[in-house]
């Protein structure tokens, strides 16, 4: 076997391998031995089926076998001698002439094939033991425990019939129909509907208009959708909507007392305060994870400046930018609502998926160099988080991601990454700094964008 590399143009790599039509025969000829005793065939006893008979009839299938067998292995091989590692899986170019690929199935001819692929680039892991982030870490007040708790009792805050007009804070019980055009649109109507005026649930402009209404008064409420409305169809939209009020209600006392914990299943008052506590722990701590990680892999960014895969780079770019264009469709957004162009906006996220996999290739030759390993059990827990997400489909998204390799991988690929950033995070310098909530807020926003 001869292989001959034809091209080296930066990781672009095509290698041409010869296998001499001797090589084939031999090959043929093993693997019939091996199988001739296996083979049943009407009027020979088994295991006498003469060679020549099981070529007749099988040849074909095993040489086709064979040249599948020996593409893989040579690939394997030669890509070992040559130390390197391909991107991607090799693409392969084989004979398209008829005539010819008949010789070969009948190793009568050599076999000619290219193997095209493009290799992992190489590059020296930076030190990163002079690298400083800073951890913004917020510091939860008992007023924003005592804040979240009433937010959770006004879910439960009691509301009493009253005779006169709607306030703020009162609720009111309603029907409505809502129309664009002097037509209706779907979602747009509620024969019970409940609202407490000030609470913000409805289009701005709405609740402002109940204010003064009894039960039994009937009005027509004009408002204009968001421009940013969930519903492109009805983004920047304006509306009416018939109303009829048939209740209005004064809201009751708050009592946050053992009594109220009790009823969410609570020993307590001061445990309830206590879940609250964490739970804002947890999503500050989030931010600042987001944060904090974020500001690394600026850093590795800097470090770390090689080119990357072409065909990686593509299918990066092209899973950014179906996501974005699939967004803008469903917004109803154009690129000059963004104040920009589709070329720009390609160029943008261009750099975004090299940035991506640039960052991917550091964090798995980092991994794969200190032995940082995903266990199944993790992998497990993944899976499961995941199919909570579906309830009573548990079973099904379990069996998705268990049967389909590449699933699978999306699992644990994100699990890797941030083992591997927790390794790092062990070697850099953090300083840690107090700031707002609002800072914390922002500094997550921004880095969003």
């Amino acid at each position: 076997m001869q292989v001959t590399e034809t091209l080296s143009e930066g990781l672009k790599r095509e290698l041409k391998v010869v296998v001499p039509a001797s090589d084939l025969e031999a090959k043929l000829v093993a693997k019939i031995d091996e199988i001739k005793g296996q083979v049943k065939i009407n009027g020979f006893r088994p295991g006498k089926v003469p060679a020549s008979h099981v070529r007749k009839l099988h040849g074909k299938a095993l040489m086709s076998e064979i040249v599948q067998e020996l593409i893989g292995e040579t690939t394997r091989s030669t890509l070992e001698e040559r130390e390197e590692k391909a991107a991607m899986q090799p693409q392969y170019k084989l004979t398209e002439d008829e005539a010819e690929a008949e010789q070969i199935m009948d190793g009568k001819a050599d076999l000619e094939f290219d193997i095209i692929y493009e290799v992992l680039p190489s590059f020296e892991v930076a030190d990163v033991s002079g690298v400083e982030i800073e951890r913004p870490v917020v510091e939860v007040e008992d007023s924003e425990v005592d804040e979240r708790l009433t937010q959770i009792a006004e879910s439960s805050r009691p509301f009493e019939a009253k005779e006169g007009k709607a306030e703020n804070g009162d609720k009111v019980v309603m029907s409505y129909l809502g129309k664009i055009d002097g037509e209706p649109f779907d979602g747009g109507a509620d024969e019970n509907g409940q609202l407490v005026i000030g609470s913000g649930q409805f289009i701005p402009g709405f609740e402002e208009q109940l204010v003064g209404l009894s039960a039994g008064d009937e009005s027509v409420v004009k408002v204009s959708f968001p421009a940013d409305y969930g519903a492109a169809h009805l983004a920047g939209k304006e509306a009416e909507f018939d109303v009829v009020v048939k209740e209005v209600q004064a809201p009751g006392e708050l009592e946050l007392n053992d009594e109220f914990a009790t009823k969410l299943g609570l020993e307590s008052l001061e445990k309830l305060k206590e879940i609250i506590k964490d739970q804002i722990v947890s999503q500050y701590g989030a931010l600042t994870r987001q944060r904090v990680k974020r500001q690394l892999l600026d850093k590795m960014d800097e470090l770390h400046k090689f080119d990357v895969p072409p065909t990686l780079l593509e299918q990066e770019f092209n899973n950014i930018w179906q996501q974005v264009t699939a967004e803008m469709n469903e917004a109803g957004k154009t690129f000059e609502d963004e104040d920009t162009t589709e070329e720009k906006a390609q160029e943008e996220y261009k750099s975004i998926a090299e940035r991506r996999v640039r960052l991917g290739l550091v964090l798995s030759e980092i991994g794969e160099k200190n032995e940082i390993k995903v266990a199944d059990e993790e992998v497990q827990r993944g899976i499961m988080q995941r199919a909570q997400q579906f309830p009573g489909q548990e079973r099904q998204v379990f069996e998705y991601y268990t049967q389909n390799a590449e699933a699978l991988a999306s699992i644990r690929a994100p699990i890797f990454e941030e083992k591997v950033v927790d390794y790092l995070l062990e070697l850099v310098k953090v300083d840690d700094k107090t700031v707002t909530k609002e800072e914390l807020e922002k500094l997550a926003s921004e880095d969003d964008e």
